[in-house]
């Protein structure tokens, strides 16, 4: 059929419905995404499907790997950490013994922003979040009998990145695996921090030469571990719509290439190991069309403004996790339903990792029956659904390909506007991401409490007087255990040889050495996190935002 006779039959079609809806009105005056597009009725073929290109190939909208899911499944990596290390070693442990394949650790919020447990700044905040590690030493009991040459493990780790990389590398060291075989991923995306989570330290420029630094020192001593995981995921969390978490996110990696450049590095040396971290919200079509978008705009950016020729340069390789903020502490079970459409979304999108949160942590960490039935959700949907049998399931969908032609458009405006700002950096310095995603977050509650937005359970559908679940605990006693442990370390130790250490990496902050190899010394001499971290802080200062 021509174009010109499939659009004149299309217009026969909408005239035909036009006459249907005087009967049956439809139940919006507009229907759109949750990023504003507006969804129309129907879709049809505005272009041959030729140019969405083929799995595996430039541009990538349909993935990056010719067979997807067909071949090997995605990583199952689901987020652990609370408490002492030994506590979530038996966690990562029975998660492994329930068919998890990666593990991927939380970490406490004193050791997310450098401190050590007995700092006054982290009274009451020791173990809440995340797993608390001061040392070496806590990291070895953290990794106790985990097998790292086999393992890929992922941290969400950003400020003191370097730091839990140079203690990962020395706990592998001592179970005799080179930091050439260990692979996995540091979060180390310290951009967002600025944006929309806040576990900064120091001030942006520092900070992007020690991201910088660890690029060139994973290149050439551990060439398996992805160096950054560039993360759209908090910038969702913090109100975003799905166009500016792609816009935002990308720019961010923008301005790590860049900075990594600036360093004299060359950008097929480092770009393969780039990861980026992406959201799945609600919007199950919408989520889908983000992820092929991501895609497509990141492998025309490394081509045509960096110049990359090596393929895995151009691929954008992402992990998600399910929509912390969708959950809700009412009807904590309907969760479980929103989960599985969000994890849907990220297979249909083709991530390569996944992580999807549990049914009470809108209310406290996850229980061990909670963190069993998200992991199962991705084995349900890996094993009995039949979505990874073919690759990329809704390419050539009008709707699908729509949706994300629009995303690209409107996430590339957002680009050129912070490159006519001077990138990401100056773009964060100045507050312009973070009062977009301000503006967006307020809408978003506007539609939640006026109604518009209908969440079930919480603002419609509710149960009066719902009986509260049983939650998980973190122990009143471990912030006093781990200040103790903490001291008998510090009693045990070189402390010579310690500040020794330290003193010399305060040398080459001060000048223009990698900074990596003089962490590694001060953690394998058991320096804590909160030590390297004042050393640091005494050369680069602290973050304070305008």
């Amino acid at each position: 059929m021509s174009t010109s006779s499939w659009e004149e039959r299309f217009k026969q079609w909408e005239q035909k419905t036009e006459q249907l809806l005087q009967k049956t009105p439809e139940r919006k005056e507009r229907f759109e995404t949750l990023s504003g597009i507006e969804v129309d009725r129907c879709y049809h073929e505005e272009k041959p499907v030729e140019e969405i290109g083929l799995p595996g190939e430039f541009p990538y909208t349909r993935g990056v790997h010719p067979t997807m899911y067909r071949s090997r499944y995605w990583t199952m990596r689901q987020y652990a950490g609370f408490g002492s290390a030994e506590e979530t070693n038996k966690r990562f442990r029975y998660l492994l013994e329930q068919g998890q394949t990666g593990l991927s650790v939380a970490f406490d919020l004193p050791t997310q922003i450098g401190y050590d447990s007995d700092d006054p700044m982290s009274t009451g905040e020791v173990g809440k979040v995340g797993v608390a590690i001061d040392s070496l030493q806590d990291m070895e009991r953290l990794l106790e009998g985990i097998p790292l040459g086999q393992v890929s493990t992922s941290m969400t780790i950003n400020a003191p990145a370097s730091v839990l990389l140079a203690m990962y590398i020395a706990v592998a060291e001592k179970q005799g695996v080179s930091s050439q075989q260990i692979r996995g991923t540091i979060q180390n995306d310290i951009l967002k921090e600025y944006i929309a989570r806040g576990t900064y330290i120091f001030p942006p420029q520092p900070s992007m030469r020690l991201i910088t630094d660890i690029f060139a020192y994973c290149r050439e001593h551990v060439p398996k571990w992805n160096t950054i995981s560039i993360s759209g995921y908090h910038i969702r969390e913090a109100g975003s719509t799905a166009v500016q978490e792609v816009a935002f996110t990308l720019a961010n990696g923008m301005a790590y290439v860049q900075a990594a450049i600036d360093k004299g590095l060359d950008v097929d040396q480092f770009a393969p190991r780039l990861s980026f971290f992406f959201n799945a919200h609600n919007h199950f079509f919408e989520e889908i069309a983000k992820f092929r978008a991501a895609r497509r705009i990141w492998a025309k950016i490394m081509k045509e403004r960096f110049h990359a020729s090596n393929e895995r340069s151009l691929q954008l390789r992402f992990h998600t996790q399910t929509g912390g903020s969708t959950l809700t502490a009412q009807q904590p079970d309907n969760n479980i339903v929103r989960v599985t459409m969000q994890a849907l979304a990220a297979v249909l999108g083709g991530t390569q990792s996944l992580h999807t949160n549990s049914r009470d942590e809108a209310l406290a960490l996850p229980t061990e029956e909670s963190a069993r039935i998200a992991l199962r959700t991705q084995q349900i949907i890996a094993y009995e659904s039949g979505v990874a049998d073919t690759v990329d399931p809704f390419g050539g969908s009008y709707y699908i390909e729509s949706l994300t032609d629009q995303i690209e458009e409107e996430a590339l405006q957002y680009i050129e506007k912070i490159d006519e700002m001077g990138g990401a950096v100056y773009a964060v310095e100045q507050g312009y991401m973070q009062r977009e995603i301000h503006r967006a977050a307020l809408e978003t509650q506007r539609n939640i409490e006026s109604g518009k937005e209908i969440v079930v359970g919480m603002n419609q559908f509710r149960i009066e007087n719902e009986a509260q679940p049983q939650l998980l605990r973190v122990d009143p006693q471990l912030g006093k255990r781990q200040v103790e442990q903490l001291k008998q370390l510090r009693a045990a130790r070189n402390q010579e040889e310690v500040q020794a250490r330290l003193a010399r990496l305060k040398l080459a902050a001060e000048g223009t050495e990698n900074m990596m190899p003089f962490i590694i010394e001060a953690v394998k001499s058991y320096a804590t996190v909160g030590e390297i971290c004042n050393t640091l802080r005494r050369v680069f200062g602290e973050y304070r935002p305008a």
